[in-house]
């Protein structure tokens, strides 16, 4: 029993000097000095620019006109224009439909020869007419020479001149100084016939209505396209038959397209001639298609002088002539920032009704103003800047906010300045931060490079 009381002590020595012979021999750990705390920030180079300010906005594009085409007359479509589907193009004046036109060219007819019918009734009575006046006329001659004496109002033409008086009723001296004549009445106008004239004339004046109604009519057989455009909806056949104010197909114009830019009270004070009549405002429209950019030039065609109801911003109008002529490429890659083959069409794109796009309008030309993203926009009105390490707030004042680009006026900023673009939890101005590795190498290439040139 004590000799096994005297190996387990013996053990458990043995295990004690091991293990004091290797905390003895141990290594020292390394030392390293306390991490900062200063915290990391994001930061974007500032753009200190001149020059012609650019307002910018977004909209919808929308057609300068749109009709719906509708029937006029009844009847049964007898053509059908082959362009006239969904996405084809007419031209202005081109024939699109045509009914048939047999009633209305027998309408036509019929309305002709009534009006040669009333145009012998307006003649016969004309000559009627003509004959009462001339009756009248004769019978007022021969009542005024009756007052000269008992023959003086017989004809010249009649019979009855040929005969001659007796000598007993031949006065002496002559006849008898006649009285002077009474004032002859007006004549009736019933007599001269003038109600059955003017009767005759509004007969044919109203067959020659009737006339141009069924030529007009006949003329409305046909539907041509108003102007020149693209058929956006159709939905007619040959064969069919329409009724007046049956819509037949939706035509959009493409001469021009329309983009409506809503602007701020502050962002229109920031275009100087918006308001004057006359002038014309240089703009560009920029629309996306298959990742790329594409630009169309056109220009402020007008602003509406009343408020938005809904979102209470002054509505600019940007025309852009030619929509369809395609539009200018103006980026080097995809602009959603994925990496892929870069596919350039042949033939640039057109610009797309109801499509939104992103509007450039040229503003007020200043000396200086520095652009930012707008993500370094802090509340207050105020960006954060960093110079060797040490953040510093600056105030500015906000001349336009686009929507990764505000536009502002700032005393002490270079171009190039590290502005923050990243969340702080907490700042003060002279706090310590860092920066991302790749940032500051950036930073201190060229001081490098200008150490290795001395």
């Amino acid at each position: 029993m004590k000799k096994q009381l005297l190996i387990g002590g013996a053990i458990l020595l043995g295990f004690v000097a091991v293990a004091a012979v290797l905390i003895l021999l141990r290594p020292e750990p390394p030392t390293r000095p306390p991490q900062t705390q200063a915290p990391l920030v994001r930061t974007a180079p500032a753009e200190v620019r001149s020059g012609t300010l650019t307002v910018e906005g977004s909209g919808t594009v929308r057609a300068l006109d749109e009709v719906q085409l509708a029937a006029e007359v009844a009847g049964k479509l007898v053509y059908v224009n082959p362009r006239l589907v969904p996405g084809g193009t007419v031209q202005r004046g081109e024939v699109l439909l045509r009914i048939d036109p047999a009633d209305f060219e027998n309408a036509v007819e019929q309305a002709r020869a009534a009006v040669a019918q009333q145009q012998v009734a307006a003649l016969e009575a004309e000559e009627e007419a003509a004959i009462a006046q001339a009756e009248y006329e004769r019978f007022s001659d021969r009542e005024a020479r009756r007052t000269l004496g008992p023959y003086a109002s017989v004809d010249a033409d009649d019979y009855a001149a040929r005969i001659l008086p007796p000598d007993a009723l031949v006065e002496p001296d002559g006849p008898a100084e006649a009285a002077a004549p009474e004032a002859a009445a007006a004549p009736s106008r019933l007599a001269l016939r003038e109600p059955q004239l003017r009767a005759a004339r509004a007969a044919l004046e109203r067959a020659r209505a009737q006339l141009a109604d069924a030529a007009l009519a006949l003329d409305r057989t046909v539907v041509r396209a108003p102007f020149t455009g693209t058929v956006r909806a159709e939905s007619v056949a040959p064969g069919s038959y329409v009724a007046p104010g049956q819509s037949l197909a939706e035509i959009v114009a493409s001469a021009a397209a329309e983009v409506v830019i809503p602007l701020t009270r502050d962002e229109a004070a920031l275009i100087p001639t918006l308001w004057a009549p006359g002038g014309r405002i240089e703009a560009a429209v920029y629309a996306g298609y298959g990742g790329l950019a594409y630009r169309w030039e056109g220009y402020v065609d007008r602003a509406q002088p009343v408020l938005n109801p809904e979102t209470r911003t002054i509505d600019v109008v940007v025309r852009v002539p030619d929509p369809t002529r395609g539009g200018r490429l103006v980026s080097d890659g995809p602009t959603d920032g994925i990496e892929g083959p870069e596919i350039v069409p042949p033939q640039a794109p057109p610009l797309l009704v109801g499509e939104f796009v992103r509007a450039e309008i040229a503003g007020a030309t200043l000396d200086r103003y520095v652009a930012v993203p707008r993500t370094a926009l802090r509340p207050g009105d105020e960006i954060w800047v960093v110079r060797d390490s040490v953040l510093q707030i600056v105030p500015v004042q906000v001349v336009q906010q686009a929507d990764e680009v505000a536009y502002l006026f700032a005393s002490g900023i270079a171009d190039g300045d590290p502005v923050v673009v990243s969340d702080l939890n907490v700042v003060t101005d002279g706090m310590r931060v860092r920066l991302p590795e790749a940032a500051r190498r950036s930073r201190s290439a060229p001081t490098e490079q200008a150490r290795l040139t001395d």
